[in-house]
């Protein structure tokens, strides 16, 4: 998954829609942080300021922590329920300091708006940190759940086995699955699958099938794309090519996709050689101190 670099104009309006969420969320915190501070006094708080700041403050804390945990690898399930946690807690508090009903409608929604606010910017540095590392899997288009729910259940649930984290690459193996299911059957009849090898019905579950044979760790036979005629390169000779092509390539470049054309060989082999070199990169990160 790659994303888009912004343009100028775009920069811009990014820097001025930043200012303006930070003004409207620092609105957002200080009517919470007064309300709860109100209300904390009337409740008998020796420091009735400690409680807005407490639970205001925690709901980006929190949700940063998460952040960093998923970019160093270590993310924990529950880490992510606090800030929600926090923010029901804050809502409550502030309706509750209002006296009549309008006056707790306000309450409540001047903190959604810093906690919105923080939400964006998370959901913004997740999906740069899946771009990064390409962990983040993409959603399957509404659309295609609308016209074909059984088929796209069956594609969203190989794209989670499988951890094939993009919706086009997966369209593509599906593509492929539907070639090779059309010659195993036209091959062997209606009772293509228990006539047909072993190996081969595996192979087609895995996805690891082309139209034309397996790509079994070599060059596919299938591919167009290798010259004609050139002999199967081992996958240390694919692997040592692609280090050398994608020696100065960005993280965010270093897709399936892209590494399958620049080496020219198979969609499978692009997906060995993309999780090979992260691992690579990953690896000669230096240590945290």
């Amino acid at each position: 998954m790659t994303t888009k670099p912004l343009s100028r104009g775009e920069r811009w309006l990014l820097g001025a829609t930043s200012a303006g969420a930070v003004a409207v969320g620092g609105l957002g915190l200080a009517s919470s942080f007064e309300a709860v501070s109100a209300a904390a006094a009337r409740w008998g708080f020796d420091a009735p300021w400690m409680l807005p700041a407490g639970i205001d403050l925690a709901i980006p804390v929190f949700t940063v922590a998460h952040l960093l945990l998923v970019r160093m690898n270590m993310a924990l399930a529950w880490v992510r329920a606090v800030p929600w946690a926090l923010t029901g807690v804050t809502c409550w508090l502030n309706v509750a300091a209002g006296d009549t009903l309008p006056a707790r409608v306000a309450h409540g929604v001047m903190p959604l708006l810093w906690v919105v606010l923080s939400e964006i910017g998370a959901h913004a540095y997740a999906v740069r940190i899946g771009a990064a590392t390409g962990t983040r899997m993409e959603r399957v288009r509404r659309s295609r759940w609308l016209l074909a729910p059984f088929a796209t259940l069956a594609l969203w649930r190989r794209m989670v086995l499988w951890e094939t984290t993009s919706y086009r690459e997966a369209l593509a193996r599906e593509r492929q699955r539907q070639l090779v299911r059309a010659e195993l059957r036209e091959r062997y009849g209606r009772a293509w699958r228990r006539r047909a090898p072993l190996r081969t019905r595996v192979l087609l579950r895995l996805g690891e099938l082309t139209p034309d044979g397996p790509a079994a760790g070599q060059d596919d036979p299938a591919d167009p794309e290798p010259p004609a005629g050139k002999p199967s390169r081992s996958p240390a000779e694919l692997l040592a090519q692609a280090r050398e092509m994608t020696r100065d390539w960005p993280n965010e470049q270093l897709t399936a996709q892209a590494i399958r054309k620049a080496v020219r060989t198979s969609q499978r082999n692009g997906r060995l050689l993309r999780d090979a070199l992260r691992a690579e990169r990953q690896a000669s990160l230096p240590a945290p101190a």
